[in-house]
């Protein structure tokens, strides 16, 4: 019996030696492929867009300190001729949930042409944004912009859809939760990781598509 118990235990720590093993070979990989692609807002090509990724929006319709700094770096590259159009991607799945609109309203307030600005409103992960970005809304060069803990993963699906993926990173502040952000993160890189190399899954939504050429107001919702 005691045999037997070594035998489980010496299989399930083996178990878990190899999975701790492969997060971290699969979070290497990830940040390493995306580095060459990460830069400031000097340095980085002019795209087509710069796509903001959605975060926390309060009950009262203000966007999270996290998605402020997001958006005030995506305004900062289209106020610098870096971006001609704003992509600001999030969750709009309910009605008593809205991430895109708050972002707009934020983007108007700092003068952002509306005509500029495109929502995305199915934007309900990282890798349904940038699925949507190219296939829907006709994205070939795009700055994406996140906070650094999450900008890795954002960049290497991009590239591994096909985009011709820049990352500039919005940490303009310190975060209470930024451990809480990295540990979910070195998980989240792995899931997708499988997403876009194996089972490239679609979106919950695509749709009919929207050219970044034309006027954001049709993305009005």
């Amino acid at each position: 019996m005691k045999k037997h118990i070594k035998k489980v235990l010496s299989i399930i720590l083996i178990g878990i030696v190899i999975g701790i093993f492969s997060i971290g070979l699969i979070n290497y990989h990830v940040t390493n492929f995306a580095n060459d692609y990460i830069t400031s807002i000097e340095d980085v090509p002019q795209s087509q867009a710069s796509l903001v990724l959605g975060a926390l929006v309060y009950k009262n319709g203000n966007v999270s300190p996290i998605l402020s700094d997001r958006l005030d770096i995506g305004i900062e590259l289209y106020k610098n001729d870096k971006a001609e159009k704003l992509l600001l991607s999030g969750d709009h799945g309910r009605t008593d949930y809205d991430e895109v609109n708050p972002m707009k309203l934020y983007a108007m307030k700092n003068h952002v042409t509306e005509a500029d600005i495109f929502m995305d409103h199915a934007g309900f992960s990282t890798y349904e944004s940038l699925y949507r970005a190219k296939d829907v809304f006709g994205a070939k060069k795009i700055i994406i912009v996140t906070q650094k803990y999450h900008l890795s993963r954002a960049v290497y699906i991009a590239r591994k859809l096909g985009l011709e993926a820049y990352g500039v990173p919005s940490d303009k502040h310190l975060y209470p939760k930024i451990t809480q952000y990295k540990l979910r993160e070195s998980i989240a890189r792995c899931k997708d990781y499988v997403l876009v190399n194996f089972l490239k899954t679609k979106p919950k939504y695509l749709g009919e598509p929207i050219n970044l050429t034309g006027d954001g107001r049709a993305t009005k919702g």
